[in-house]
């Protein structure tokens, strides 16, 4: 991060204090249509992220552009109901400026929610995949750049991006609530294309079980921060397919609206037991 990045950030938190000045525990990011999970947080304060100094706006349908305060789980929050993507013409400093926001107000673990491809045959459209590992190489690393070593290592260790404990009690979650859930790789690319045919079948053979548009880049701001980190796919449509036919943007949301509810019901108890 340069010396102007952080200046930024630190402006903007000490904004965001003023309006609100408790710390915040759990950060939330919701993806692509799973805005309404906002609706199970007792808010306290919210403000429009117009209205927040260097702050990114929302460009991309099923964002609706709010922080959000208040209590989920019996614990603080903040959550974005909506994020940015590199594909909107962001830097890659702008996308991630939430998450490393996040970690002046207080964040020690970060979710994160997105809609994505799948590309393992065992999944259907409506299956909620935790992220177990991820192929960041088709994205910019938000880490290029200066380094400022009270924010974070130059060289952050990456063997463990999303933790294993928070991905042992969400499985518990699942499984008390009757939710089934799969666990997969996520490759996260820049869009805003959707994948040809032969990129879904190349991300699979590299390992992939579903692909996005997000969270690669937030996930490595966020290790580089000293966050844990626990992140979920709605999988809203298969890319590996026989039919002929084509994948739309409203198709995508309306698959995150019907698997919304059961992603609110492990988030909200993860936050109860983190």
């Amino acid at each position: 991060m340069t010396e102007n990045e952080i200046s930024k950030l630190e402006g903007t938190a000490a904004f965001i204090k003023k309006l609100y000045p408790h710390e915040s525990p759990v950060g939330i990011v919701l993806g692509s249509g799973i805005g309404n999970l906002a609706r199970e947080i007792d808010i306290e304060y919210q403000v429009e992220y117009s209205r927040i100094p260097d702050f990114p706006v929302s460009t991309v349908k099923g964002h609706s552009g709010e922080l959000i305060f208040g209590r989920m789980g019996g614990k603080r929050v903040v959550a974005m109901a909506g994020r940015f993507h590199y594909y909107e013409g962001y830097s890659v400093d702008q996308v991630v400026f939430p998450v490393r926001l996040m970690k002046k107000l207080g964040v020690k673990t970060l979710l994160l929610s997105n809609a994505a491809g799948g590309m393992n045959m065992a999944f259907k459209v409506g299956d909620l995949m935790m992220i177990t590992d991820h192929i960041g190489l088709f994205t910019v690393n938000p880490l290029i750049g200066p380094n400022d070593e009270t924010w974070g290592p130059r060289f952050p260790d990456m063997s463990e991006p999303y933790k294993k404990e928070l991905i042992r009690k969400a499985k518990d979650i699942a499984a008390q609530n009757g939710i089934v859930v799969r666990e997969g790789i996520y490759a996260g690319v820049t869009g805003p294309s959707f994948e040809t045919r032969a990129e879904y079948k190349l991300l699979h053979l590299a390992g992939a079980d579903a692909v996005g548009m997000s969270t690669v880049q937030e996930t490595i701001a966020a290790a580089h921060l000293g966050m844990d980190v626990f992140a979920m796919s709605i999988i809203t449509d298969m890319g590996i397919r026989e039919e002929e036919n084509v994948i739309t943007h409203e198709e995508v949301l309306e698959a995150a609206r019907q698997a919304e509810p059961r992603l609110t019901a492990i988030f909200k108890g993860l936050i109860g037991v983190i």
